[in-house]
């Protein structure tokens, strides 16, 4: 699996997932430009992965994007691979849910997913090649209590990847979806022991997921040996969701 020097965008940097991502193409040799919320984090991986560059953006700002995605395109001199890996979840129960708590989360993980490949696709059809890679969740194909907005809006990005796989498959652009399960992060590590063991009987696998079981779908995806597939929607999460 051949990465070496190819140009690759990372949203959501500073979270778990993120690291394990910029760490598993820094290790393939790829050219990355690392984007997130906290400055502090997007430092500690300059100074861990002293090649890449890092970009510090909120992405719920939807008239700065593309802005954003041609200062990515500079800095990296190219585009070859968007992976769309921010999100945020503002938890409620439906009836006690504010629209304001719907609305953060839906611009933040399906608005802003839209336009990041809008002008990302833009770029790539110069090369009359590109990877996308949207990372949703499990909660998109099953719900979950108290995510209804998180649901939706992981839910949404796979319909629209599906969209976007159709309309640039003839421009060498191949658009897929990651769904991790529960995964071992900072987040999942904090959950109450009772309630861990419950969710892990529920996997087949028997155990949370790490980072890497993530990013290395996606740097099977980003490669070359990936080409014929779009439009897909690639379930990482031990057995627990099987469509």
């Amino acid at each position: 699996m051949n990465l070496k020097n190819k140009k690759i965008l990372i949203t959501g940097a500073s979270g778990g997932i993120g690291k394990d991502l910029v760490k598993k193409f820094d290790d393939l040799g790829a050219n990355i430009l690392a984007s997130g919320t906290n400055l502090e984090k997007l430092k500690s991986l300059n100074n861990q992965f002293s090649k890449i560059k890092t970009l510090q953006f909120k992405l719920e700002e939807h008239s700065k994007i593309e802005d954003f995605v041609n200062k990515c395109y500079e800095n990296l001199d190219g585009l070859d691979v968007i992976i769309n890996n921010a999100g945020v979840n503002v938890d409620n129960l439906s009836l006690r849910m504010s629209e304001d708590q719907w609305k953060r989360v839906i611009d933040i993980n399906l608005t802003a997913t839209f336009l990041m490949c809008k002008y990302g696709i833009k770029k790539m059809l110069k090369n009359k090649k590109g990877k996308i890679i949207n990372i949703t969740s499990i909660v998109g194909h099953t719900g979950n209590l108290g995510q209804a907005n998180y649901a939706a809006s992981k839910a949404g990005i796979i319909g629209f990847s599906k969209s976007l796989a159709l309309e640039y498959a003839k421009k060498g652009i191949n658009v897929n979806c990651i769904s991790p399960g529960f995964i071992k992060t900072e987040m999942t590590n904090n959950i109450n022991e009772d309630f861990k063991k419950i969710l892990i009987s529920k996997i087949p696998s028997g155990d949370l997921g790490n980072g890497e079981d993530v990013s290395n779908c996606a740097a099977f995806l980003a490669s070359e040996m990936s080409n014929y597939i779009t439009g897909e929607t690639i379930h990482v999460n031990g057995g627990m969701y099987m469509s």
